[in-house]
């Protein structure tokens, strides 16, 4: 034995257990990092904004937490334009450390964490529950 402890980090709470259904709060987080985790993520105003002109966005998700109302209201506008699903995030500091704006430490938690205040999903990467349940889910 090397004599070495190793803290292992207390296990997380499952997003949903064995045969319960995922609700929203637990899919939503799921399917922006596998698309970021594909490529299919295009983070901040500019990029989202080009994907959705150019129809190739199946999903944007806003932060609460946006403090700019013409952001929040141009962003909508597109979505409603070319029927694109919008959904929120509780914090633009989430939606950043799910899109991967930020570093992982060695005990694999978010350090120095990005906000974003829009991110839109291109691709969902493969299919799963979590997308199936970001689908069916209404407004």
């Amino acid at each position: 034995m090397s004599g070495e402890e190793v803290a292992v980090a207390p296990p997380t709470a499952p997003a949903a257990a064995i045969g319960e259904p995922m609700d929203i709060n637990a899919a939503l987080p799921l399917v922006v990092r596998k698309s970021q985790a594909h490529g299919g993520l295009a983070r901040g105003l500019h990029e989202a904004a080009k994907a959705i002109e150019k129809h190739n966005a199946h999903l944007c998700v806003i932060a609460d937490d946006c403090d700019q109302p013409d952001y929040v209201k141009l962003v909508k506008a597109l979505c409603a334009d070319h029927n694109v699903k919008v959904l929120r995030a509780p914090s633009s500091k989430t939606l950043g450390e799910w899109a991967g704006l930020c570093k992982i430490d060695s005990e694999g938690k978010a350090r120095k964490v990005v906000g974003c205040s829009c991110v839109v999903v291109k691709d969902y990467g493969e299919q799963h529950e979590a997308v199936e349940v970001v689908q069916q889910h209404k407004d």
